[in-house]
């Protein structure tokens, strides 16, 4: 678990139309209704559907958050899609003992060695879940609950009322999924 008591830092990794800025939206959103601090923005460029995106969180349990600055130094990066791991490195800037979420099939040893970093690792198939529970292989929402399950920098239930802002009549299968991903989260210290 990443210290709830300092500013904590996460990166997401995604592709244009996964919900990258999105989830973190939610999860900053979760976190001011902690009584927390908390920022969320994208980078923006010349994106499109299915291009790398990031979207960044700060979440600080104690003071205001004054950086305005791309995370470059992450606590925890969060990976909507494996695929990008063959085209960006997304473990770059990776603070000591950080963690790496993903989204895959694949096993520990696997992840750790196309990472080619010293990290923490979690890992959930996040795609077979959306497709089962949302129908669509749309993964930020399950990534959330993974994001949950391995940092803990927000309480699960603390999401419930921005999903059903978010989605509406969709959210009940969104919160599902979540909970769904924080259920089958493994995580490797």
């Amino acid at each position: 678990m990443i210290s709830k008591s300092r500013l904590i830092e996460i990166r997401w990794h995604g592709r244009g139309g996964q919900g990258a800025v999105t989830s973190a939206e939610l999860v900053a959103q979760a976190a001011i209704s902690e009584g927390k601090y908390a920022q969320a923005f994208p980078s923006f460029g010349p994106e499109r559907r299915g291009a790398p995106v990031l979207a960044f969180v700060r979440i600080d349990s104690q003071q205001p958050i004054k950086i305005r600055a791309e995370i470059a130094q992450p606590d925890i990066v969060v990976v909507l899609d494996p695929g990008l791991l063959s085209i960006v490195n997304v473990a770059s800037g990776l603070k000591e003992n950080g963690i790496v979420i993903m989204n895959t099939k694949k096993s520990f040893q696997d992840v750790g060695a196309t990472l080619k970093a010293k990290c923490r690792l979690a890992k959930v198939d996040a795609t077979t879940i959306a497709r089962e529970v949302l129908g669509v292989p749309i993964t930020n929402t399950t990534m959330v609950g993974a994001l949950i399950k391995a940092s803990g920098v927000v309480e699960l239930e603390s999401l419930v009322e921005p999903l059903q802002n978010r989605f509406g009549r969709l959210a009940e299968r969104n919160i599902n999924a979540m909970k769904k991903a924080y259920e089958d989260t493994e995580v490797k210290e």
